[in-house]
C-alpha cells in the first residue's frame, strides 16, 4: 500500500505537463533580478586597473582591514560556542531551577538588533557612562575601554550566540538519551558519556549555529561603527563617504570573498548533519553544587543582554523631552516609513518568490534548482556591499529610480527574498500532488487548480514569510542608510542619526519600537518551528 501511494505521489509530480513557460521565465527573471547588483559590483572592480587595484589590496591599512576581521569573526565565533553550548546543556539536560523561564531569557537577545545594543553598552560603559557616573561616588572614576576589538567581541557575542543556544538545544532535544543511559550503565562516567554520545550528536548543530554567527559577524555594520572599530563593513562604508570608489568596490569584493568561503563551509557542515530520534529517558544531570553558578551564568547573560539596553533605552527616554533642534524631534512619519516600505518590501518579496518556490519544491528542473540558489546570494552578501553595488548601478543605469523608494523596496528583496522562498517552498513541499491534480481532472485549469487547493493550503507559510521579510526589513541598518532618498528618514535611520549627533534621548522611542518588532519576529519564528520551551 506504501508503495502504491509513493508511485501515486512520483506519478503525480512527474506526469504534469511540462515546465509552463510563464512560471519559468517568472523564476529566471527574479533570478537575474536579484544577481544584477553583485554582477555590476564586479564590473566596476574590474574597472580599477590591474596595478592599481594590487597596490590598493596590498596596503598596510587594506591588510589589517582583512586581519581585524578574521580575528572578529574568530574572537565572536569563539565566544558564542563557549557561552551557547552550555546554556542549551543546561536548560535541556540539567535540573536547573526555572527552566522555562531561563530558555526563554536567553533565547531573547536575538531580538535586539546589536547596533541597539552596541549605543546601550557605550552608554553604559562608555566614558561618562551610566555606570561610571554611578560608581564614582565610592572612588572608581574610570572603567575598562568599551571600544575597539574587546568592545565589539562583547556586543556581538552577546546578540549572536542564540544562533549557537538554539541549534544546540535542538539537537539535545532530538539525542536519544536511551543511549546515555546504556553508557552509564557500562560504567562510564557523564563525562565519558558527553564525550563518546552527547558530543559527536551536536557537533554538526553547534557548528551550524557556529558558522550563522560567523556570518553574521563578517555582515554586520552597526557595531564596528560604534565602536570604532576597523572592520570591512565600517571601512567600506567610510570610504565611500569620502568618495574612495575604488577602494570600496575593491573591498566589497573581498569581503564578498570570505562570505562566499563561509556559506561554503556551512554549505558543507548542513550537508554532513544527521538527525537521530529514538526514546527519551527521564534521566536529569543534578546539578548538585553548580546550581547556583548554573544559575549565575544565565542570570549575568540575560542582565547584559537584555536588562542593560532595556535599561539604559529607558533611561534615555526619561531624558528625551529636553530641547532640541526641530530636526532631531522622532515624528510619528518615520514609523510609518519604515511600515510602508517593509510592507512593500514583503509583499514584492513573496509575489517574486512564487514561482521561484513552486518550481524548487515541485518541479526537478535546472532552472528551479538555479532560480533558488540564487535568490541566497543577495541574504548572504552584507547589506553595506548589497548597498554599494546598488549605489553604482542607481547612479550609472537605473538613474530613473535612483535616490528613489523604488530602488530602497529592491534592495530589500533582494537581501531578504530567501526568506519568503524559505517559507514558501516548505509549504509547497507539505502539499499532497494528488489535491491539485484530483481539481485538474474535475475540469480545472492548471491555474485553477492552483488558485482553488494549492493556495489556500500554502497561506500559511505565504503569511509567515511575508511576516518575517516585513520584519527584518524594518531593522536594516546599512542598505537604508545608503539608498533612501533625500529627506525620507525611518526608524533606524532615526537612530543612527540622533546618537551620531549625542541625542540619545531622541534614540530611545524609535529604538523601543524596534524591540517590539523584534519581538513579534520572535513570536513568528517560534510559531513556525513549534519551539518547546522545555
Amino acid at each position: 500500500m506504501a508503495t502504491d501511494q509513493g508511485t501515486t505521489r512520483e506519478t503525480a509530480e512527474t506526469a504534469d505537463d511540462p515546465l509552463p513557460l510563464g512560471l519559468t521565465v517568472a523564476a529566471a527573471a527574479v533570478a537575474v533580478a536579484v544577481l544584477l547588483p553583485l554582477v555590476w559590483l564586479f564590473r566596476t572592480a574590474f574597472g580599477v586597473g590591474a596595478s592599481e587595484a594590487v597596490a590598493l589590496l596590498t596596503r598596510p591599512t587594506t591588510v589589517e582591514v582583512f586581519l581585524n576581521s578574521a580575528l572578529l569573526v574568530a574572537g565572536v565565533t569563539g565566544a558564542s560556542i563557549l557561552l551557547g553550548v552550555p546554556l542549551a546543556y543546561l536548560t535541556v539536560r540539567t535540573d536547573l531551577p526555572f527552566a522555562r523561564f531561563w530558555t526563554v531569557a536567553v533565547s531573547l537577545p536575538l531580538v535586539i538588533p546589536s547596533y541597539i545594543g552596541a549605543f546601550a553598552f557605550v552608554s553604559a560603559f562608555g566614558p561618562q557612562g551610566a555606570f561610571q557616573r554611578l560608581l564614582a561616588p565610592i572612588g572608581i572614576e574610570s572603567l575598562p575601554e568599551i571600544y575597539g576589538f574587546h568592545g565589539a567581541v562583547l556586543v556581538l557575542t552577546l546578540y549572536t550566540y542564540p544562533y549557537v543556544y538554539i541549534t544546540t538545544r535542538a539537537a539535545l532535544k532530538s539525542l536519544d538519551t536511551t543511549l546515555i543511559d546504556a553508557a552509564r550503565t557500562l560504567r562510564h562516567s557523564r563525562r565519558e558519556a558527553f564525550r563518546h554520545i552527547t558530543l559527536p550528536h551536536i557537533r554538526p548543530a553547534v557548528a551550524a549555529g557556529a558558522l550563522l554567527v560567523a556570518l553574521y559577524t563578517l555582515s554586520d555594520f552597526g557595531t564596528p561603527a560604534i565602536m570604532q572599530f576597523d572592520a570591512f563593513t565600517r571601512v567600506i562604508y567610510v570610504e565611500f563617504n569620502a568618495f574612495g570608489r575604488d577602494t570600496a568596490t575593491l573591498l566589497s569584493l573581498q569581503l564578498v570573498a570570505l562570505t562566499v568561503f563561509i556559506l561554503a563551509l556551512e554549505s558543507k557542515v548542513s550537508g554532513d548533519e544527521r538527525t537521530a530520534g529514538g526514546g527519551r529517558s527521564s534521566d536529569v544531570v543534578e546539578l548538585g553544587a553548580w546550581t547556583l553558578p548554573a544559575l549565575a551564568l544565565c542570570a549575568a547573560v540575560a542582565t547584559l543582554a537584555l536588562v542593560v539596553p532595556i535599561g539604559i533605552l529607558l533611561t534615555w527616554l526619561g531624558d528625551g523631552t529636553s530641547a532640541i533642534g526641530q530636526g532631531l524631534a522622532f515624528r510619528t512619519e518615520y514609523a510609518l516609513n519604515s511600515v510602508a516600505v517593509a510592507a512593500a518590501a514583503a509583499f514584492v518579496a513573496t509575489v517574486a518568490g512564487l514561482p521561484v518556490a513552486y518550481l524548487a519544491a515541485k518541479r526537478d528542473s535546472t532552472i528551479g534548482y538555479l532560480s533558488e540558489r540564487a535568490t541566497y546570494v543577495g541574504y548572504a552578501v552584507p547589506g553595506v556591499v548589497l548597498g554599494l553595488a546598488l549605489v553604482f548601478l542607481g547612479t550609472t543605469v537605473a538613474t530613473p529610480i535612483y535616490q528613489t523608494t523604488f530602488l530602497l523596496v529592491f534592495a530589500y528583496v533582494v537581501r531578504f527574498l530567501p526568506q519568503a522562498v524559505g517559507s514558501l517552498r516548505a509549504s509547497f513541499l507539505r502539499v499532497d500532488p494528488a489535491l491539485p491534480e484530483a481539481a485538474r481532472t474535475l475540469g480545472r485549469t492548471p491555474v485553477g487548480a492552483f488558485r482553488s487547493v494549492t493556495l489556500p493550503l500554502v497561506a500559511p507559510g505565504l503569511l509567515g514569510g511575508a511576516a518575517l521579510v516585513f520584519l527584518t526589513t524594518m531593522k536594516e541598518l546599512p542598505a537604508t542608510l545608503l539608498l533612501r532618498p533625500s529627506g525620507f528618514k525611518t526608524l533606524v535611520v532615526h537612530i543612527w542619526t540622533a546618537y551620531s549627533s549625542g541625542y540619545f534621548g531622541q534614540a530611545a522611542v524609535p529604538a523601543l519600537i524596534l524591540l517590539g518588532v523584534s519581538g513579534l519576529s520572535m513570536l513568528v519564528i517560534l510559531s513556525q518551528e513549534g519551539y518547546d520551551v522545555r
